[in-house]
């Protein structure tokens, strides 16, 4: 009935749906309210360039992503919320019409054909945000390098999303601090994009100056360099720009030839023994420093990802207690060093008696950077070290000496120690983990006598 037709409530068109025109399948997406200011059509159509229904539902869900991209372009290029973010979507919007982003002016100083061309795109399909895309309407930034590490900050929001506010705020002093040497070296702001070889040179050599009176070492140089040029590439990447310019390519600082890279040294297992597992070694060390050590003599972790462990990855009521290394979120968010380091690790004997005593980890220590400056002092001080050149790192490096004798390949002993397994075997990684049991196994083969006192 008519009544009864008029009465039904009105359902709202699906979003996205396929239909078949001649013999090739399109896409039919209906804009979404948010995109009504810059898109005056009430539909977008897209071919899906196939007469198979099975590919064209298959091709679907990337036709619906560029088609959302292209309006979140043409919504930046129109709200202009900053000059990089409308750029690279201008870059992004000329790109997904087969063009590259050129300036007006330079438009202007080039063949008439080519503007001609770039207009013919524009027919019967295109707004004000194309026509800016497309006949470069959109002003290249001129973000200074004094304002830089404060971008860089706001493009890397989500790669930071893991980091500790500690491990933020060293990151965020790095950038600022290559930034503001580069600024130092060339004496004057600059817009970023306008950095190019000749100021790579002179940050380097402005570098070179400093280590030269011995103040500065080639590796603290190295570094900023290297840092400076990640902050770039960062950029660039936002930009979407394409050949983007590589101002610090082959840009540093030599190391010097015939001297070997400095390595850690190993603690003799002796001398864990006589001087560390002695009664009164660590009488006047604090109970979180001392188990922070004994833990990393049974597990060869790092110092940091044992003190900065959360209270849930350290889980001693399963079959075989581990602790677990790993990216944390929320209040006890944490980024480790990279995903190789991720790892259950099985606690036994001295680092099983240590956790035991510390269940939900080392707060004192937790998402701070005094750990390694005080227990290198405490051992230093009471002739707890084999040489001045010996650090507590060195747990970490005879543990894998340890291991050697019971895992000879050195793929295994990478997994156990969360180094690189691809790069051990210098190729992809096939097969399971080595499970927890088997890991265990090894690790109790090694292990040291646990004294009484620290049982």
């Amino acid at each position: 009935m008519l009544t009864g037709d008029i009465l039904q409530p009105q359902k709202e068109p699906p979003l996205v749906k396929l239909n078949k025109r001649r013999k090739t399948w399109h896409l039919r997406m209906r804009v979404p309210v948010l995109y009504k200011s810059i898109e005056p059509k009430i539909e977008i159509h897209r071919s899906l360039r196939t007469d198979s229904k099975k590919e064209a539902l298959a091709r679907q869900p990337a036709a619906e992503a560029a088609i959302i991209a292209e309006l979140d372009a043409k919504l930046a290029i129109d709200a202009g919320s900053s000059s990089g973010d409308a750029f690279g979507a201008a870059v992004a919007l000329a790109a997904s019409r087969g063009l590259t982003y050129r300036p007006a002016e330079d438009l202007a100083a080039g063949p008439l054909a080519d503007i001609l061309e770039r207009l013919e795109t524009l027919r019967g399909n295109g707004n004000l945000s194309d026509a800016k895309a497309v006949l470069g309407g959109v002003d290249v930034p001129t973000l200074p390098l004094s304002q830089f590490a404060a971008e860089i900050e706001r493009l890397a929001a989500y790669d930071n999303r893991f980091k500790s506010e500690v491990q933020l705020r060293i990151w965020r002093n790095t950038i600022i601090r290559a930034a503001s040497n580069l600024l130092a070296a060339l004496g004057a702001d600059r817009p970023v994009l306008e950095i190019d070889k000749a100021a790579a040179y002179a940050h380097r050599k402005w570098w070179q100056q400093r280590i030269e009176t011995g103040v500065v070492s080639p590796e603290t140089a190295r570094k900023d360099l290297k840092t400076m040029s990640a902050m770039l590439a960062r950029y660039y990447d936002h930009l979407l720009l394409t050949n983007a310019p590589e101002p610090y390519f082959r840009v540093t600082i030599k190391k010097e030839k015939g001297r070997k890279k400095a390595r850690k040294l190993e603690i003799p297992v002796e001398w864990i023994l006589e001087k560390w597992l002695a009664p009164d070694a660590f009488k006047t060390l604090n109970n979180e420093a001392r188990d922070i050590l004994l833990i990393s003599i049974e597990t060869g972790c790092r110092q940091s990802e044992i003190h900065d462990l959360a209270a849930s990855a350290i889980v001693l009521d399963a079959p075989i207690p581990y602790i677990e290394i790993k990216f944390e979120e929320g209040e006890e968010r944490h980024k480790i060093k990279n995903e190789s380091s991720i790892l259950q690790i099985p606690l036994v004997g001295l680092a099983l008696a240590a956790a035991r005593r510390n269940p939900v980890g080392f707060p004192r220590y937790r998402d701070k950077r005094s750990y390694s400056a005080l227990i290198n002092k405490y051992l230093r001080n009471n002739d707890l070290l084999p040489s001045e050149d010996h650090t507590a790192g060195g747990t970490r490096h005879v543990w894998e000496s340890r291991l050697k004798v019971v895992m000879p390949e050195p793929d295994d002993r990478a997994e156990m120690m969360g180094h690189s397994v691809e790069s051990a075997r210098d190729r992809p990684v096939y097969g399971d983990e080595i499970i927890l049991e088997a890991k265990r196994a090894v690790i109790e083969s090694i292990a040291l006598p646990v004294p009484s006192h620290l049982a």
